[in-house]
């Protein structure tokens, strides 16, 4: 019987870890001269809870069986995902460190190449009809995995994210989780000046999902919302995460620039002081 990996077992060692992986967003980004530490930071708090207390997994079986499957569906936070993941034991920080580079697996969004990557993103509004596709198989074959997809706040932009929600809901794939990283900031600027969405989680429950608002740098608060997520029965649960795009270097928060924008030697030596110094322990 393969053991997924044992969870952190306290909300300061999750917000440690998530500290460490925001250091290493900020080096591998760096060293690439390229990618997306943004949206990469606003996420690392979702995806260091996520693997280190709440997916079934294990680094050691990338494709154990009874796993929970994860989708990043916003597939250009791929340096804060690899962050995750080789901190989780995945591959090590030697290879995470050659993100973009010729020759590397660690390509710019999220691919298969990569141990524990499940299926290759970046065409954003696409995620969530995957996961349905994995939730409806699941619930076929009656295996108990859980399905969870991490979206972003400018994907709400794209019809193929509501057809998706429409499924879900229709079919009742309460074994699906979403988490929406609404850091307020997409590729052209900020979501509100190019397509305004809100409110939000209206437009998620009218479409009959279970939703739950919350603040997505809030560790306890993640932790809760995915527990509670779990017993809802009868439809799929929207967690709209409320986050700063760039969260933990003051420079680079609410900072349209940074959503593609790698730091320069002087910032990422400003970030990574601001992060609590050195480059990783």
């Amino acid at each position: 019987m393969i053991e997924p990996i044992p969870p952190a077992r306290t909300v300061e060692e999750l917000e440690r870890i998530a500290r460490e992986v925001r250091k290493d967003i900020i080096l591998v980004t760096s060293a690439a001269g390229s990618g997306h530490p943004g949206g990469s930071l606003s996420a690392a708090d979702i995806l260091t809870a996520l693997y280190f207390r709440l997916l079934k997994h294990d680094p050691k079986k990338p494709k154990w069986a009874d796993r929970d499957i994860f989708i990043l569906s916003k597939g250009h936070a791929a340096p804060g995902y690899y962050s995750v993941l080789a901190e989780a034991g995945y591959f090590s920080r030697e290879e995470l460190m050659t993100l973009r580079k010729l020759g590397s697996r660690m390509q710019g969004h999220a691919h298969t190449d990569v141990p524990g990557v499940e299926v290759s993103t970046g065409s954003l509004g696409q995620g969530l009809s995957i996961a349905n596709g994995f939730a409806l198989s699941y619930r076929l074959d009656h295996r108990p995995s859980r399905i969870v997809a991490l979206l972003s706040d400018g994907e709400n932009d794209e019809g193929q994210t509501w057809e998706a929600a429409m499924f879900a809901s229709f079919r009742r794939l309460d074994n699906i989780t979403v988490f929406v990283d609404r850091n307020g900031i997409q590729n052209d600027g900020f979501t509100k000046e190019i397509l305004d969405t809100s409110p939000l989680e209206d437009k998620w429950s009218a479409f009959g999902w279970n939703v739950v608002v919350i603040d997505g740098h809030n560790m306890a608060q993640i932790l809760d919302a995915y527990e509670q997520s779990l017993k809802v029965k009868g439809k799929p649960t929207a967690i709209i995460a409320n986050t700063v795009k760039g969260k933990g270097v003051s420079f680079m928060e609410n900072n349209v620039a940074f959503h593609g924008k790698a730091p320069n030697r002087d910032e990422t030596a400003k970030a990574l002081l601001e992060l609590g110094g050195g480059e990783h322990k």
